[in-house]
């Protein structure tokens, strides 16, 4: 950053807004960055490699982002809890019982693994995606969870049991890789490794 960006941790929105965001993996408080004297630089990254995109909000328009997701906003922009409206996606989504809610006004930035892959759904339509794959979606496309079919697919397909499905109208992210699968990719490349 800076040196004339000034730094200050805040509890913004108040304890039970801070609780919320420590159950979506977040931290209590947020720092807050501010320039003084005129205009300011100041650099964000992500935890692994990937992709920062931006993400505009405004009037009606939020964004659910999958736990970790969220990297910083603007100061009108409110990051919030989000749970899973649905029983079988809390159980079996792969992202657990909590999500992340962008909303109000302003640019957010998101963070995930690998590269991002964007696709506007029309109303109706739906797309079939691995669950650790899904980085997020507006907030009115319906996302629920579904089983692999076929016996023989879900035990030797490789892809798991279960597949978000979302629906349209809206925006969806997914991204190319997960965490998990890089750790994965790595591991035999790691010192220690039995491989």
């Amino acid at each position: 950053m800076s040196t004339n960006i000034t730094m200050e941790a805040k509890m913004k929105g108040g304890l039970f807004k801070a609780i919320g965001r420590k159950f979506a993996g977040e931290t209590v408080f947020l720092t807050e960055f501010t320039p003084a004297g005129g205009e300011g630089l100041v650099a964000f990254g992500g935890n692994a490699p990937g992709r920062i995109k931006p993400i505009e909000l405004g009037e009606g328009r939020e964004f659910i982002v999958q736990k970790d997701a969220f990297l910083c906003a603007e100061d009108s922009v409110d990051l919030s809890v989000a749970f899973q409206r649905r029983l079988g996606s809390v159980f079996f989504g792969g992202e657990g019982f909590i999500l992340e809610q962008l909303a109000g006004s302003g640019t957010a930035f998101i963070h995930a693994c690998g590269d991002f892959v964007e696709f506007d759904l029309e109303a109706g339509q739906s797309m079939k995606v691995d669950t650790g794959c899904v980085v997020g979606w507006e907030g009115n496309v319906d996302y629920d969870i579904e089983r692999v079919k076929g016996v023989k697919t879900m035990f030797f397909g490789g892809e798991g049991l279960f597949l978000t499905s979302l629906t349209g109208p809206g925006k969806i992210i997914i991204q190319s890789m997960t965490l998990h699968n890089l750790a994965f990719a790595l591991a035999p490349f790691l010192p220690g490794s039995s491989r």
